[in-house]
């Protein structure tokens, strides 16, 4: 079926191209009168085909590029604060970025349809983050340099969509592999296979693991990069995407679908994973190189929106409530013969941040759950119990002029444990003294800025109300060794530092000068992978040995230590659970991955007893036909 020849024809000579961007059809026309009043006709052409088309003006008629950015400075209301207006000529599109994206669209859309009736030009929203970020600038840099590759990039994919696709037809078989991440925490990668497609769900790394143990199997028979259609990542952590760049420097050229927030903050732990290598004296995987190709192959979505990824598979993102931008994989597999729904890591109960994740859904057959804290002893403690417990324990730490030392994963528990911060010295329940921010935290903050429509209502109201908690100043940013030594010779103070599980980074920097000090506190609240650092000081070893630069140390560890599971982004016993028995509709097979052996096992066994339905552990490499 060839749905542009079809679509050219309906219009009758006003189309001049036509063209994919993905699974959209764009359209591009020489006709003015037609550019401003066709959108009944296009709207008659979606409702028949059922895909999204865009009619944009094509290049030959666009107006000068530096008369329109006048334009648009005097349609736009001066309060948005426009920060930057970007021409992508090759698509016929106008980015505007503003620290107030709502008085550029304005009411119903009015202001952004007139700058398309005035200039002809497409116009895209993007927000300024309130805090300065280069990684998002830079990230934005990358896709204009190359927005003619990404246009042609683009159109491939809609070519390989629409060349088998045909709405009647179903396919026979469906088989998923895991490739790491099954029976262990870390390295989450999983191969699904139609006789049409092959899919990576996720692929990443294990941080607290060695030689082959840190990657998923990719040298299986059934995988050959060059014929991957696609690789879908749940989230930002570097167990889900560490590995992503190290697959375009081995020659995939193909999409990978994320959210825009994933996108972002995976080019920055991805950078940040460089420069640790480094630092450790080691050969990096990727270089800054594959990173950039990452940015230029990526197809970001929002929740709930549909599109079509290969001939025969779906995908729609829904809020997964664990980290900003964190996505459950909902798949439509061969027009409604098989929905997989791979939860990737999940929260199922609202945070300071998010909201929890969504429970409703079209329609599932089959899901993947992870069960980190899957067990029966994984029973997590109430929140503001666990938080009140925190409180107490910085309050005493600083009344005794010692420090706090808070190692984290960049992104997630940091930002919750910033805003905890924050309410608590804000509400007088700590004494105001400084928190400073190490490692990549600062950027990550960041991009949570630029993107307040993925974080919980009471959030983003606060800053869009100009009240970002982000931007109080408590937070003292940490960029340089002598600022570093500064706040070890410094008095009582909160540090907060990558990594969460102590493997290098700055936390460890911290952890060697403040170790000593009876006086001083670590709260460690992430999950510690067998064989960290993190996870040793969690199992009670109080001399430990740390590697940096100058070779290995010997530490003697005689700061106060304590565990907080309670504040964990990942859903406990009891929130899995619930997440099961308010699922709609009810699954017939449930598979359980990304947890310690013991904890999956446990988990299995607990929703079988509750929901009777087919519940699979499987082993790394194994495969299982879900239909």
């Amino acid at each position: 079926m060839d749905i542009l020849k079809n679509i050219i024809e309906q219009l009758h000579g006003d189309i001049t191209d036509a063209g994919f961007e993905g699974a959209n059809i764009v359209l591009y026309t020489n006709n003015e009168k037609f550019f401003k009043e066709g959108e009944p006709k296009i709207k008659e052409i979606v409702n028949e085909i059922k895909k999204r088309v865009e009619l944009r003006v094509d290049q030959k008629i666009l107006p000068d590029q530096e008369k329109v950015e006048k334009e648009i400075r005097e349609i736009v209301p001066e309060e948005a604060e426009i920060t930057n207006i970007i021409f992508d000529f090759h698509r016929s599109i106008v980015i505007i970025e503003a620290k107030r994206p709502g008085m550029v669209i304005g009411k119903q859309g009015s202001i952004l349809e007139e700058i398309r009736q005035k200039t002809l030009w497409t116009p895209q929203i993007q927000r300024s983050p309130a805090i300065k970020s280069k990684i998002t600038e830079n990230i934005r840099e990358v896709l204009y340099a190359n927005n003619n590759y990404r246009r042609k990039f683009l159109n491939l994919i809609g070519q390989k969509i629409y060349k088998g696709w045909n709405p009647e037809k179903t396919k026979e078989w469906i088989r998923i592999t895991f490739l790491g991440g099954a029976r262990q925490v870390g390295r989450s990668c999983i191969l699904l296979q139609t006789p049409n497609s092959k899919i990576l769900l996720d692929c990443g790394i294990d941080v607290a693991s060695h030689g082959q143990d840190k990657f998923p199997v990719l040298d299986v028979p059934e995988l050959d990069i060059a014929q991957i259609d696609a690789v879908i990542i749940s989230h930002a952590h570097l167990d889900h995407v560490g590995l992503l760049p190290y697959l375009y420097k081995m020659g995939y050229k193909g999409p990978v679908y994320m959210t825009t927030p994933t996108r972002d903050i995976a080019a920055l732990l991805s950078l940040d994973f460089i420069g640790v290598a480094y630092k450790q004296a080691a050969q990096p995987l990727f270089s800054s190189k594959d990173i950039k190709e990452m940015v230029k192959h990526s197809i970001c979505l929002n929740y709930n929106e549909v599109t079509d990824i290969t001939p025969d598979i779906r995908l729609t993102f829904y809020n997964a409530g664990h980290v900003l931008g964190s996505a459950m994989i909902h798949l439509n597999i061969g027009n409604g013969t098989h929905n997989l729904l791979y939860t990737g890591d999940y929260k199922y109960s609202k945070t300071r941040l998010l909201d929890p994740a969504i429970t409703t859904f079209p329609r599932v057959e089959s899901v993947i759950t992870e069960s980190t804290y899957g067990s029966k002893n994984d029973i997590l403690p109430p929140r503001k119990e666990t938080e009140a417990v925190f409180i107490k324990m910085v309050k005493d730490t600083i009344e005794r002029k010692g420090k706090v030392l808070i190692p984290e994963l960049g992104l997630g528990h940091a930002q919750e444990t910033i805003l905890r911060v924050e309410e608590a010295i804000r509400m007088g329940d700590l004494p105001k003294v400084p928190m400073y921010i190490d490692g990549m935290i600062w950027d990550i903050n960041a991009i949570h800025t630029a993107y307040p429509d993925f974080l919980s209502g009471q959030v983003k109201s606060s800053i869009f109300q100009d009240k970002n908690p982000f931007m109080s100043d408590i937070f003292l940013r940490v960029g340089s060794p002598q600022e570093r030594r500064e706040v070890i010779e410094g008095g009582p103070c909160i540090v907060i530092a990558t990594s969460g599980m102590l493997q290098g980074g700055a936390s460890v920097e911290y952890l060697k000068e403040f170790a000593e000090n009876e006086n001083n506190l670590m709260i460690m609240s992430c999950y510690q992978g067998p064989g960290s650092l993190g996870r040793k000081l969690q199992d009670g070893e109080r001399t430990v040995v740390i590697e940096d630069q100058d070779g290995k140390r010997t530490v003697e560890v005689n700061m106060r230590i304590e565990l907080l599971t309670g504040l964990t982004p990942h859903a406990g016993r009891n929130e899995i659970i619930s997440f099961f028995n308010n699922m709609r509709p009810k699954p017939k097979r449930i598979i359980i991955n990304h947890g310690e052996i013991s904890k999956s096992l446990d988990l299995a066994s607990a929703l079988y007893k509750l929901n009777r339905v087919e519940t699979n552990v499987p082993r790394g490499l194994e495969t299982l036909r879900l239909r």
